[in-house]
Formats: structure tokens, sequence, C-alpha cells
């Protein structure tokens, strides 16, 4: 927070006492100290009401206290809490991945493993990658979010300040994202971006410091999320997915930001139409109760009993709230109305591309929508300054974002969020993209 920022007088001392009695490791963006929400809105302990346009991190994709999840949730409390899914048996646990194999991005039989969290996802990919092929060796991307625990901060290379002082647990190798926007990578002329990375990775990492039969997966973001909210290029799942097949390598995709209908699809890789191996879920899946797992498919999710487990993965209530919350999508046809919805957004944003020359890029699917601010649209020399005023000033005015990359603002709101509160969180997003600009806060871009 670095913003003198109007809270009333209950945040302020919520927030004093936090500052002393929490782990220093916690980074907030402004002084928001909720005190209750519903739907797309949220107050704070002082009663100020603010149209929220971030869901939780994409975790709360039909929004807060969604009816019909609260009552999953209560109903599930009068039978049991908690039975550990490693040991016995439970329906909600069958129910759940019977529903998530039914909207597989892979055809064939899957099989689902329940944990608690996204990083917690991530690391049974990784485990079971190395498991299914005997191999200890994998490709990342520059930008990339997995998670921070050991195995899955070997591949999150977003900030360095998250993987500072820790000693990566898995040998992953980086390579660019396939960011049409700020390619780091020079290919030939009219050459796909997304063809290019590929190619770098095959003709110079698979020949001077990679040996591909090595490798046991190559673990991807189907939309970049913390790096910045990045669309790849056209060809560039193509491409991958033609060299795991080539190399016996499995293509784990990430989708614990971008699944669950965020897109405007259940998962962001269907506009792809590649077909992955593993799929790493968790945020949207449980409207916030902790939940994550992987999806793969059957032949790849070999694992012998006791191979891997949790005690908390798979928790009746979280299953309960999932199994509620793929149920709303469905019967209120959120995937159509997250495309429709994330369209007009970006159609607004653009309109307002035209009079604020600092937003250089307006991108994203459906409802996982990012603005990238620069300083100069030929240099396109990042804007981070003004990004980060731009989000404080939102706050004082009633609208919740929140940033990812060096200088971009991401707009996730819930998937069930109503025109007239896009309208409302759209026109107070211009106010302080206004006022910031006016007051020349671009100076420090970098």
């Amino acid at each position: 927070m670095t913003a003198n920022h109007q809270i009333g007088p209950k945040a302020r001392e919520i927030i004093e006492r936090d500052k002393a009695i929490l782990a220093t490791s916690y980074n907030r963006e402004y002084p928001l100290v909720v005190d209750h929400a519903l739907g797309s809105e949220v107050w704070d302990v002082d009663g100020r009401r603010y149209v929220d346009m971030m869901a939780g991190v994409c975790v709360l994709n039909v929004g807060h206290r969604h009816p019909q999840v609260v009552d999953a949730v209560r109903e599930q409390t009068d039978k049991f809490w908690h039975i550990c899914l490693h040991d016995f048996y439970y329906p909600q646990a069958v129910e759940l991945a019977e529903k998530m194999a039914a909207i597989a991005p892979m055809s064939g039989h899957t099989r689902t493993y329940f944990g608690n969290s996204g990083t917690e996802a991530v690391e049974a990919a990784i485990k079971l990658a190395m498991y299914k092929t005997e191999r200890n060796k994998f490709v990342g991307f520059l930008g990339a979010f997995h998670g921070r625990t050991l195995g899955s901060l070997s591949f999150t290379a977003s900030k360095a300040i998250q993987s500072g002082y820790y000693q990566p647990a898995v040998k992953v190798f980086h390579l660019p994202y396939a960011n049409p926007y700020r390619p780091l990578l020079v290919g030939k002329p009219g050459e796909d971006y997304g063809d290019t990375v590929v190619n770098y990775l095959e003709d110079e990492i698979f020949r001077s410091k990679l040996h591909p039969e090595d490798v046991a997966a190559i673990v991807v973001e189907p939309i970049q999320g913390e790096g910045g909210y990045v669309v790849p290029s056209p060809n560039f799942f193509p491409r991958l997915r033609e060299v795991c097949d080539k190399y016996g390598i499995l293509l784990i995709v990430d989708e614990i930001q971008s699944g669950v209908g965020r897109t405007g699809k259940w998962w962001a890789i269907e506009h792809e139409n590649v077909e992955p191996d593993i799929v790493c879920f968790a945020k949207g899946i449980a409207s916030g109760m902790p939940l994550g797992g992987i999806m793969a498919r059957d032949e790849v999710m070999a694992w012998a009993p006791g191979a891997h487990g949790s005690t908390y993965g798979g928790n009746p209530l979280a299953l309960a709230s999932a199994i509620a919350t793929l149920d709303v999508i469905q019967e209120e046809g959120l995937l159509a109305k997250a495309e429709e919805t994330g369209n007009y957004i970006m159609d607004r944003l653009r309109q307002m591309q035209a009079n604020h020359p600092s937003i250089g890029d307006v991108r994203g699917r459906g409802l996982m929508v990012g603005i990238e601010f620069v300083e100069d649209h030929e240099t396109k020399k990042r804007a981070s300054a003004l990004r980060t005023a731009v989000i404080e000033r939102s706050f004082d005015k009633g609208l919740l974002v929140i940033p990812c990359g060096p200088n971009v603002i991401r707009m996730t709101p819930p998937l069930n969020i109503s025109r007239d509160l896009v309208d409302e969180g759209l026109h107070l997003f211009e106010e302080a993209l206004t006022e910031s600009e006016r007051e020349g806060l671009a100076v420090a871009g970098d």
C-alpha cells in the first residue's frame, strides 16, 4: 500500500492489529477490510460498498455466497465434515470426479486427484509426470506463476521476490512465453511468435542444454496469469503438442486461474484446440472453499496406491461447494455469459484506449481481461507507477481491481456479474485512470 487512503476507524484499527501479529510476507494491494459480500459486491467493516471486479483472484466464479452453493455447503455440514479420502470412500468425491470427467478438455477416460490448493495441484502434476515417465527434468516459462511450495516454485518465474533465498526442488528450463505484445526472441520475417518460441526450444535448448528424452513434462498456463494476462500467439500450443508427442513428453496445463468457465469455455486450453495430458485446477472450482487437484488421462494417472495423497484433500465441504458451483455455471449459462460480458468489457476498454494513450494493450478471453499500461506506444516502456495509481484510486472510488505483471491491471469479475455493475465498475475505472493521467503519475515506469 503506497497511497494515503481514506478508510474508516474500524478498518484502521484492524489493520494496525494485523501488522502487529500476522506474517510479514502478506502483501496487501490496498487497505480493504472485508465485513461481508454478496454476488459481485463487497462491503467493508465501516459500511463502504465496492464493485468487485477481482472475484478473489478468479476464485468466486459464481459470485460471493451464491444461494445454491451456500445451501449445498450447509447441507453437507449436517452430514459430516471430514473423512480422509486417502483412506476411505464417500459419494461426494465420486460425484465431483464424474462431473469433472464430463467437462475434461481431453478425450478418453480421465481420472481426478483432489488436493487443497493450486500449488498442491501443481505439485501433484509434477510428481505424476515423474512417476509416469521416469524422467526428472521439465520445461517452464518466464513470467509463469505456478505456486509457492518448493516444487511448484521451481516453475514460478513472475517475480524474483517469490523465489529468492529458496533452493529449487525441481530442475526446470525456462523459455520465453509466446507473448506477441512483448516478444523476447527474434524469429523469421512473418513467423508466428509461437513458432519462434518452440523452434528455440527444439533448435537451441534441446541441442545445447537439455536432452528431450530427459524431459518429463512441459508445464504451461493457457493464458499467463501473474505474468500479465498474456494470450499466447496462435501457433504456440499446437507446436508444443507436436513437440510433446515427438519426444514422449507430457503436456501439463495450469488452469488454476483460467479454468472453470473463466474464459467462456470450461478450460482455456479449449481455445487452442489442443488436448493436454494433465490439467491442474483450483481457485474457481469451489467458490472459495479450499480445493484443488489434477485431471489426467487414464493411462497417465498410473500411480500405485499410496504413491500420493493428502489428509484434507477432497474435504467433503469443499466437494459439496464444487458440485454446486459447476451446477450453477451450467444451469445459468455462465460460459456464454462470461464470453459475452468479457467481449463487452474489452470493447469498452478499447474505446477508452482512444482517449487514454497510457493503455498500450487490451487483451484476454472471457472474463480474464488484462489492461497493459505504457508510457509510449512505440517503445512500450512500462508505466508501472501509473498502473499502481489507477488501482489505488479505483479502490478509493469503490472499485476492486488488482495487478498482474509489472504494469498490467486485470479485470476478473464473477461470471454472473450484472451489466449494471459492469458499467458502474468501468465508469469508476475510467475516472481513476483520467485523474491518474492528469496528475502525471506515469513518470516512473520501470
